[in-house]
């Protein structure tokens, strides 16, 4: 909403205010009811965008402007850190509307594309509700509290607040854990990026010329034609749509499909490479423009999907709830709870945010209020972004969802064998259907393609074939794989840049030259650690006979979740030392559930004594497998390495648990400190100074 709108809307009366607001409401309640109450028949899709749309729009109005008055207590006088300590290279004023599309663009990855997809294993209903009340009450508080207290701090990371905030020990448990955790997520996104360009020559080449497209841009914007920001997008942009249509002719041609046509564990190495090349190359040569380019993809993508759904208006085919809410399910093992809310993961609160919003996007507001639009306000959009994914992957055939995200190991390495299984679930499905869907999109196989992301791209191009023609269904099929791709690259490259500066800052304690972030051989060294720890659970992933997802996403989205509760454990720690205490229910309340949710998961995911749920049991029960000779030559020979990762696994587990609850109890000793008025680590926040002192004349905001 621009300035002249929002006093526009300021000036109407507020009888007519209230009027509109209500309205809103009542609509709002009757979306929520229709998807919540309708059983037996499919219902219509457009009832999930008005219900976000709706819950958004309050959320934002009422409980957003509660937090930013009365919680925080945003102050436009107050100098920020961009005014105060402009440098022109970290901390600039900028406009914010490019903060904000510099953080979208940094915290949208692929968890609200894929987590929601996964989900509606159990059915559209439980993640729908999750994704909406999660956002509004936990993860838009997360990502504002956060970026507003980092702000306070002269823009200091979440790791350094935490050691400021709470003393040593938390801090210390912070920095490793938040370290350990950001393994585990960058490795899982490679892995559904791989998944879903696996034997893929359309997809896999249309992904790998988007790295020298934005390398091409950022020399265009820099070099070429600097200033031209417009136009160095709609070159992007076009170049980006030719990528897509240029796939099916590599697909046609014979000596490009086979350089093009990979296995999953070629391919991981290809992002392995190209995530060490993303960390040590210059920012503007590779990040900066494909932030910028996906940006726009991004958004422009997620709102042509919504306006597809308002006009089609297709049915939901999926049920509201699956019978696999008892753990049962093909996809992954687990019962509706906790595993709804770890699946769902970042389209409700991602702990991942917490550390761009402690990280570049502090040290660019120009305006303390503009927290509010860009923390509370970019995490709703990515929200809404989880809705659409919900509703591409539930508008498919029930059939055709699970025989594509279903793991060969689960249902069948044959398609009869596939189809069969699925069938007698419930959920009919023939080979032919399959084939033809194949056929429509320009694959080789749909089967097994775990990952969600190739479900998701069927079920956005069939919408948007719905919109165009029927005839573009494999354009659009690609488009999908390209966006999604953008979605998870983008956080890749970013994840490991973050991931190489807390470990040069870590390092840089007992050898100082590393903590250099401008010594080229510190960030080389740096960088091919980091790469190389999440490469190593990356590749292992590829090679997982139930595909990886299985075993994998569970673990990223308890680790996920787990570096939310750390950030709130920081948010809550700094209320009751800010006085605050009647209000540290708005981070104390998500706190509680995320350690419920993620506590719940951890203790299955260790002592489950169902397979495909519990580490441990899968170890023991494969190295007895192995002892007896009971395994297939071919699974006998990487049984080792499985029984090892499972091993791995469990110790990771292990680790994000006792590093959220002794996160957990060290927050609850300060504040009992604080409410007893005992001993504890002083406020960090910085003083306050007024706009008018902090530099005698500013340079003027950064805008596009």
């Amino acid at each position: 909403m621009t300035v002249e709108a929002q006093r526009a809307f300021r000036d109407l009366p507020s009888t007519f205010k209230s009027v509109l607001w209500a309205g809103v409401a009542v609509l709002g309640a009757g979306a929520l009811g229709a998807i919540a109450l309708h059983r037996g028949e499919s219902i219509n899709s457009a009832w999930f965008v008005v219900a976000a749309v709706c819950v958004y729009a309050l959320g934002y109005r009422f409980y957003s402007a509660f937090v930013a008055a009365k919680v925080l207590a945003l102050d436009s006088t107050r100098a920020t850190p961009a005014e105060r300590l402009n440098n022109g290279r970290d901390f600039v004023p900028t406009n914010r509307w490019v903060v904000f599309g510099h953080h979208f663009a940094a915290i949208a990855g692929p968890g609200p594309l894929i987590g929601p997809t996964l989900a509606a294993q159990f059915g559209y209903l439980p993640g729908t509700l999750w994704i909406l009340i999660g956002a509004v009450l936990g993860g838009c508080v997360q990502d504002f509290v956060t970026l507003f207290f980092s702000m306070r701090r002269n823009g200091r990371s979440l790791g350094q607040m935490a050691r400021d905030e709470l003393g040593f020990a938390g801090g210390a448990m912070a920095l490793v854990g938040v370290m350990m955790i950001m393994i585990i997520l960058i490795a899982v996104l490679g892995l559904v990026v791989v998944n879903a360009m696996k034997h893929s020559p359309w997809a896999t080449s249309t992904v790998a010329a988007t790295i020298p497209i934005a390398m091409l841009i950022g020399l265009y914007m820099r070099n070429m034609r600097p200033g031209r920001v417009l136009e160095a997008s709609l070159v992007g942009i076009a170049l980006l749509l030719a990528a897509v249509a240029a796939g099916g002719w590599v697909d046609h041609h014979p000596a490009l499909r086979a350089i093009f046509d990979q296995d999953g564990p070629t391919l991981a190495l290809w992002v392995i490479g190209y995530g060490f090349a993303a960390a040590v190359l210059p920012v503007w040569l590779l990040l900066a423009p494909r932030d910028y380019l996906s940006t726009f993809m991004k958004l422009g993508t997620i709102f042509a999907l919504a306006v597809a759904i308002l006009i089609l208006r297709p049915e939901v085919k999926m049920p509201a709830v699956t019978p696999f809410i008892d753990g049962s399910g093909p996809i992954f093992g687990g019962t509706l709870f906790p595993f709804v809310f770890i699946t769902v993961a970042c389209g409700a609160i991602s702990g991942f945010h917490s550390l761009i919003a402690s990280g570049t996007t502090p040290k660019l507001l120009a305006d303390e209020r503009d927290a509010r639009f860009i923390g509370y306000g970019a995490m709703m959009m990515e929200s809404f972004v989880a809705v659409m994914a919900m509703v591409a992957a539930t508008v498919l055939d029930p059939g055709v969802f699970f025989a594509i995200n279903s793991p060969a190991g689960v249902v069948g390495a044959d398609a009869a064998h596939a189809v069969s299984t699925i069938s007698s679930w419930g959920f009919p499905v023939t080979v032919d259907q399959m084939e033809e869907l194949t056929r429509r999109v320009g694959e080789v196989t749909l089967f097994a393609r775990t990952g969600g992301a190739p479900s998701l791209a069927v079920g956005m191009a069939s919408l948007f074939a719905g919109v165009t023609a029927d005839a573009l269904v494999a354009i659009w099929y690609h488009f999908a794989i390209m966006f999604e791709a953008l979605f998870i690259l983008t956080t890749l490259d970013a994840g490991t840049r973050v991931g190489r500066f807390m470990l040069q800052d870590l390092l840089g304690n007992i050898v100082p030259a590393l903590g250099r972030t401008s010594w080229y051989p510190s960030v080389i060294a740096t960088s091919a650690v980091v790469v190389g720890a999440w490469g190593y659970v990356l590749y292992i992933g590829t090679i997982d006979p139930l595909g990886g997802i299985n075993s994998l996403w569970p673990l990223f989205g308890i680790s996920n979740q787990m570096l939310a509760a750390i950030a709130l454990c920081v948010g809550t720690a700094i209320l009751v030392k800010s006085g605050k205490a009647k209000y540290a229910w708005v981070t104390a309340g998500p706190l509680a559930w995320l350690a419920i949710i993620t506590t719940s998961a951890a203790w299955e995911k260790l002592f489950s004594p169902e397979l495909r749920i519990g580490f441990i049991a899968h170890a023991n029960a494969m190295t007895q497998k192995l002892a007896e000779g009971a395994l297939s030559p071919e699974l006998a020979r990487s049984a080792p390495q499985l029984i090892f990762n499972d091993r791995l696994d469990a110790a990771l587990t292990i680790f994000f648990l006792v590093t959220v609850w002794v996160m957990i109890a060290d927050t609850s000793r300060v504040c009992y400190c604080v409410l007893a008025g005992r001993n504890h680590p002083p406020l960090s926040e910085t003083p306050y100074l007024p706009k008018a002192e902090a530099v005698e004349a500013l340079p003027e905001p950064v805008s596009l």
